[in-house]
């Protein structure tokens, strides 16, 4: 597994682990919803919060095991009015590919950098990939570090 997420303090609290299927997205989408109200996070931040992480998620589920099945974990941290979420699999990772013949043309971590305010993306091929998302009380990201 990757290294823990950079600039995450402690433990988080709300952490899933769910098997990466289409299923669990909706499991995704309401647990974070609730941690968003509690934080006060509404409105556009929270729209976009729910549109990134399950872009994120969906990664996970087309490409991060093929041909098998592994974990989706999501992990979430609040504070008013912020919500950082980190979105981990144990999959292939990112790999460059030379022409889009899979499903999907990765403009997916695009639109995750557009909505969040910041985005921090590690991969080790073959290990994983972990991204972390921050929504609420900064301005979007101007893209991908």
């Amino acid at each position: 597994m990757i290294a823990p997420a950079v600039g995450v303090r402690g433990p988080a609290p709300v952490r899933l682990r769910l098997p990466a299927r289409p299923e669990s997205l909706t499991v995704v989408r309401q647990a974070l919803s609730g941690v968003a109200a509690v934080v006060g996070l509404d409105g556009e931040d929270l729209d976009d919060l729910k549109v990134a992480v399950t872009e994120a998620c969906t990664n996970v589920v087309l490409h991060a095991y093929p041909g098998s099945e592994g974990p989706l974990e999501v992990e979430a941290w609040g504070e008013p009015k912020r919500m950082t979420v980190l979105v981990r699999d144990e999959g292939a990772g990112i790999s460059p590919r030379a022409h889009a013949d899979g499903p999907g043309l990765g403009l997916g971590l695009q639109l995750i950098a557009a909505l969040a305010a910041d985005v921090r993306i590690s991969a080790d091929p073959g290990r994983g990939t972990e991204v972390v998302m921050t929504f609420g009380a900064s301005p979007r990201a101007p893209g991908l570090e």
